[in-house]
Formats: structure tokens, C-alpha cells, sequence
């Protein structure tokens, strides 16, 4: 309906005389909004009063010659002038009866659209370091980017998603040797875990299974181990060159290859929990993108190659720079330093190269709040290679706290103290776990509620609008146990029989879904789809305590469950791109 007005003001815009608006003018887009007075009617628009700054006319004379101009249409009642120059639309009640009767005949695709048809996107979210299980702040990172990707889909963009696994760098190494100590210990040697190492419970049967795989092999004694190390941070040292003097001694110790067979080992074990965890969630990615694939594929080489044909890239003191300053980095960035070694920024650079190789359009990052000062040297490097500034976007998402019995419990993957998403899963279910991590917006900090996620009350609002769902197919068994059918033709015929404020709202309510879609998808915005339910459960079930629905009446009978069925599809639909469920009893 929204579509259709803009349509129309588009029209009439195009007939306007040239003596009121230029040929430029002519090309303003209308915007429409739903009013929230319905004595301002349905829909308004603010055009005259923006075409009169370019025009220089009065926004009233506007706003009547606009209204003159527009063309008939079924759906609209009336069309007003209002206030400085707002043009308010009334719809005729059939007008949502029409939208009631498409929600119905296009059932589970009603609300997509072709907003985005031919544009690839790429939305990367989650990429935790393989070093420890999923927590709870992970989890929102999850929620929010698939909810994402389903809502830019629904929208017509070719989505797809990915996992950028960081399984190369200081952080793999701190990962092998936490597992190789683990397993030094199971094997009777005793000494003092370090204060940067992996520390986490879930290292113990990883390192039970390394000893099942290699035995003695791997074995060293504990002064072969610690000998003439320098002091770790419990003895008065610095724990980073501590573990990065461990680092050495392992490699020194086991070889290259001893090393990376506890690392891949560890890696493997760590990945596949992420991957099941997340899969149980209802989280898939298309791609699960390995960071030392850039290495092996050429991607760093070829995008170190390009910036400095590009004059992009720089030798200075032998190491190797990227002018960042150039597209308003701080300052510019490492990328090999003087000893040959490539730093963390050399395959951020290679991964913006190869996903720009791989065709995508626009690259969309769902980041963590502490990742700020990130995207300023991103979007330098993604400028630097030739994309367009356009293309690059960022999500940053905030933290989460999360509460048990008003505790707050703490996260941590070095210590081993963290709540992970499995654990929260299994406490309030995979349904107020997605819904509840949405509901607010990405860039406020979230206090998760445990015990209002396992509330079976009005107050839980994944329990309030899936029990709207569950109440329609209720109607329907009680239906069926009366021995009667509902005739949903005749239904659609009748609903100019519904005339009560309640079925009004509901058919307003429910025709709003399509653009808030729309809406939720082009603003990045889940949580408004999560308030639109919430909003639309409260609309039925306000209908469903005001009105009696199996009635003798046939007509007002079918009328009132088509308007049920109706509701049904869209929670459906709607839970569907949150990833919840919708069930038939509760």
C-alpha cells in the first residue's frame, strides 16, 4: 500500500505544470509514513513541503495542486491537505481486505519483495578465534547477523554469509601450546600453567586426545619444558614474553611440524564444537573462510603486489607500509615488518582483496563494539583496492551482560570462566535465545534476563507472540471438533462484516508487514521486527478476548478465522526470519 501511494505521488509529481516545479524537482522521491493519529488518516506524505524549498512556492498551493493532479485509485477513499502542507491518504476499508486475501493466497512469501534483486552481499559475522567455545557474547553476534542475512533475503539480495576462521597467528600458537602443556600434565608432569595460557576446562579432552594419538611422542620433561625461561607475570614478569619465550621453546622442542600437529588437532576439535553449536542454533554460514588459505592461494601476495602498484604501499626502515593516512586512517599500517614477518594487518588486507576477487558487491561485517578503530584501515584498504567507498559497512555490535539470580556472571576464554552459548541454549531454548539476543538494538548493551526468558507469562515476549500463533491453530482444532469447516473464500467475501476497532486494527496491523520488512532490512534493524510482532500479537489477542470467533453467523464466521489465518501467516513468517519457531500449542 505504501508502494502504491509513492507511486501515485510519483505521478502526480510528473504532471505538475513547469511553472511550479523544475525538471529537476521532477525527480524527488516521495516519501510516505504511517500516520499514528488516524484522524490523520492512513498514510502521509511531506513532498510539497520538500518540493517548495527547491521551488521556491508556497507548500499548501503545493500540496492541493499535488492532490489535483494525482490519478484515481480503488484504494483510496479520500486524499487531504493538511498542516503546513502534509498530504494525508485515507484507504477504503476493501483496500485491506485486497491485502488480507494476498496474505493469504501468497502465504509463506508474503512480505518478500525484490528491494534488492540483482545485488550480491556478503555479510561475515561470529569469526571468534577458534581458541575456546562460543559464549554468550558470541551468540549475539550470531542472532544478529542470520537474522540479518534472512531479512536482506527476504528483500531479494543474493546473500551469503561467512565465517572468517583466525586460524593462523600468535593466538594459534598460544592455542597449540596450552594443549601441549595440557597434555604434558596428563602425562604426570608437574608444573605452573602460565598466566597467558588457554586455562579453560574444554583443553582438558583435547589434550586427552592428543595422548591417544601420539602416546610418549610428544613427551618432554619439565625442565627440558621451563629451563632458563624468563619469569612469568605471577613471579614478577611480563606474561606476553613469557608465552612467547614457551611459544619458541615448543617449536624448539617438538619442530615445526610436532607444533602444528597439536594445533591442527586443537583446531579441528575447537572448529567442529563452533560449527555444531552454531548449526543447533539455526545458524549456517555458506563459506567458512580459512585465514591461512590467503597465504596459500597468493591472496596476500597479490594485494601487497596491487598496493604498491598502486602507490599505495611503501618501504620504510625495511618493512613494508600501507598509506592509510590517505583514505583518513591515524596513521599508516605495518603490513611485513623488517624481518620478513607479515603482521595481522597483511591478511586483512589479502581478505578485503579476495572478497572483492570473489565478486561481491557489498561486503557487510558484523563486528564487536570493542573493533571500532578497525573500520577506519578497512574501508582505507578496500578504498586502496579499487572498491567502491559504498560497498563497505560495518554493524557494530554491543556487549552483553548476562544475568542469573542478579549475578552477573563473567566471561572470560584465558581463564576458562565463561557462560557459553551451549550452556545458555540449553537453560532457555534456542527460540529466547534468538529473539531475546534482537529484541534490543545492535549498538545498545544488552542485559540478558534469564529468568524473564524462561517465564511462561505475557511479560516474555517470545512466549506472548507465539502464543498469538498457537491461539489461531487452537481456533482451528476447535473448529474441527465441532464438525466444521472453515470456508475461507467465503471468508475473504465477508470481511466488510468485521467493522470492530479490534478487526480494524488487526487488518491495519497485519497490511503494515510487508514495508517493515523492508524497513528492518534496509536500516539493519532486527529489533523492529521483534517490537512489529510483539505489537501484532497484543492486536490479536486483544481481538481474540473482545470477540467470540466460532459463531452461528457463517459469514462473520469465515470472516473472522480468514482474518485469524492471516495473522498466522505473518507471525509465521515474521518468527521465521528471526529463526524462531512457530508452534501450534503451547
Amino acid at each position: 500500500m505504501k508502494t502504491l501511494i509513492e507511486n501515485l505521488l510519483r505521478q502526480a509529481l510528473a504532471a505538475l505544470p513547469p511553472e511550479l516545479v523544475s525538471a529537476a524537482a521532477r525527480d524527488m522521491s516521495p516519501e510516505v509514513e504511517r500516520t499514528r493519529d488516524a484522524t490523520h488518516g492512513d498514510f502521509a506524505s511531506n513532498l510539497a513541503m520538500r518540493l517548495a524549498k527547491v521551488a521556491r512556492q508556497n507548500p499548501r498551493a503545493l500540496a492541493q495542486a499535488l492532490i489535483a493532479a494525482m490519478p484515481a485509485d480503488a484504494a483510496i477513499e479520500k486524499v487531504e491537505m493538511a498542516g503546513a502542507g502534509f498530504i494525508n491518504f485515507f484507504l477504503r476499508q476493501d483496500a485491506f481486505h485486497r491485502e488480507i486475501a494476498t496474505i493469504l493466497a501468497r502465504g509463506p512469501e508474503y512480505g518478500r519483495s525484490n528491494l534488492g534483486k540483482g545485488q550480491s552481499l556478503m555479510v561475515e559475522f561470529v569469526s571468534a578465534n577458534p581458541t575456546g567455545p562460543l559464549h554468550v557474547g558470541h551468540g549475539r553476534h550470531a542472532a544478529f547477523g542470520a537474522t540479518l542475512a534472512n531479512l536482506l533475503a527476504a528483500v531479494g539480495y543474493r546473500v551469503k554469509c561467512e565465517y572468517y576462521i583466525n586460524d593462523a597467528g600468535r593466538q594459534m600458537d598460544i592455542l597449540a601450546v596450552s594443549t601441549w602443556l595440557q597434555y604434558l600434565r596428563l602425562r604426570g608432569e608437574e608444573f605452573v600453567f602460565p598466566a597467558n595460557g588457554y586455562r579453560g576446562e574444554y583443553i582438558i579432552p583435547i589434550a586427552a586426545r592428543l595422548n591417544a594419538a601420539v602416546g610418549a611422542k610428544l613427551q618432554r620433561s619439565t625442565a627440558e619444558v621451563f629451563g632458563g625461561l624468563p619469569p612469568d607475570e605471577p613471579q614478577g614478569g611480563d606474561k606476553d614474553l613469557y608465552i612467547d619465550a614457551l611459544i619458541a621453546r615448543a617449536r624448539e622442542l617438538l619442530g615445526a611440524d610436532g607444533l602444528r600437529q597439536v594445533l591442527d588437532l586443537a583446531l579441528q576439535d575447537i572448529l567442529g564444537d563452533i560449527r555444531g553449536d552454531l548449526a543447533e542454533f539455526g545458524v549456517h554460514f555458506d563459506t567458512w573462510f580459512s585465514e591461512r588459505s590467503l597465504t596459500a592461494d597468493g591472496s596476500i601476495d597479490r594485494a601487497l603486489a596491487k598496493l604498491r602498484e598502486t602507490g599505495h604501499a611503501y618501504l620504510k626502515d625495511g618493512a613494508l607500509w600501507f598509506r592509510s593516512t590517505t583514505f583518513g586512517d591515524e596513521k599508516d599500517r605495518v603490513m611485513v615488518r623488517e624481518n620478513g614477518a607479515r603482521t595481522y594487518f597483511a591478511s586483512d588486507v589479502a581478505y578485503v582483496f579476495n572478497k572483492l576477487e570473489r565478486g561481491f558487491a557489498h561486503l557487510l561485517y558484523v563486528l564487536g563494539a570493542d573493533h571500532h578503530g578497525y573500520i577506519t584501515r578497512v574501508r582505507a584498504v578496500l578504498l586502496a583496492l579499487g572498491g567502491p567507498a559504498e560497498s563497505f559497512e560495518v554493524r557494530l555490535v554491543q556487549f552483553v551482560s548476562l544475568f542469573r539470580g542478579g549475578q552477573k556472571a563473567q566471561m572470560s576464554t584465558r581463564s576458562g570462566e565463561f557462560v557459553t552459548l551451549r550452556d545458555l541454549r540449553r537453560e532457555v531454548g534456542n527460540d529466547a535465545a534468538r529473539l531475546f539476543y534482537v529484541m534490543r538494538s545492535n549498538d545498545q548493551h544488552l542485559d540478558f534476563d534469564l529468568e524473564l526468558a524462561t517465564q511462561r507469562s505475557n511479560d516474555n515476549p517470545v512466549y506472548y507472540i507465539q502464543y498469538a500463533h498457537a491461539r489461531v491453530a487452537s481456533v482451528l482444532r476447535q473448529l474441527q471438533e465441532r464438525g466444521l469447516k472453515a470456508d475461507t473464500a467465503n471468508g475473504l467475501a465477508s470481511l466488510s462484516k468485521l467493522a470492530s476497532p479490534q478487526e480494524t486494527q488487526l487488518q491495519k496491523r497485519l497490511c503494515a508487514y510487508p514495508e517493515m520488512v523492508e524497513v528492518c532490512a534496509t536500516q539493519r534493524a532486527p529489533h523492529m521486527l521483534v517490537h512489529f510482532l510483539r505489537d501484532l500479537a497484543n492486536d490479536f489477542h486483544t481481538y481474540y478476548s473482545a470477540q467470540q470467533f466460532i459463531v452461528e453467523d457463517v459469514e462473520i464466521r469465515d470472516a473472522r478465522i480468514a482474518l485469524a489465518l492471516a495473522t498466522q501467516t505473518v507471525i509465521r513468517n515474521g518468527l521465521e526470519l528471526l529463526g524462531v519457531s512457530a508452534p501450534g500449542t503451547m
